[in-house]
């Protein structure tokens, strides 16, 4: 079992990596970030996806879906972020946040790296 630092490393190596965090989306708060950049400030990512897994989390009641998220994927001109929530024991409430540069990212081993690395996490 990993804990959140190295599991913050090993989603920086994964090919086209920019930023990684992990964060609550009960409260809006980054536990850990990793990387970014000027032009990509992970706390307020963070704080921001807390709001789109909340409104999926909404449309899945509302529509009476039993099923849960597996990641999100919001693909943009320059990048990739995928957002997983975590599934695992002690996770509940907690997802990972991934920031790809789009030209650098093979998008399929991303998730599935990414997958694998919450497999590993221990919070």
């Amino acid at each position: 079992m990993a804990n959140m630092d190295v599991s913050l490393k090993e989603m920086l190596t994964i090919d086209g990596a920019v930023g990684a965090a992990v964060a609550d989306y009960g409260s809006g708060m980054a536990l850990g970030t990793l990387g970014g950049s000027k032009d990509l400030d992970l706390q307020v990512a963070a704080a921001a996806n807390t709001e789109v897994v909340k409104a999926k989390l909404r449309a899945i009641d509302a529509l009476k879906l039993n099923d849960g998220i597996e990641d999100i994927l919001i693909t943009l001109g320059a990048q990739y972020h995928i957002i997983r929530p975590l599934a695992g024991r002690g996770g509940k409430g907690l997802f990972l946040y991934l920031a790809l540069d789009r030209n650098r990212a093979n998008l399929a081993m991303a998730r599935h790296q990414l997958r694998a690395i919450e497999d590993k996490l221990e919070i």
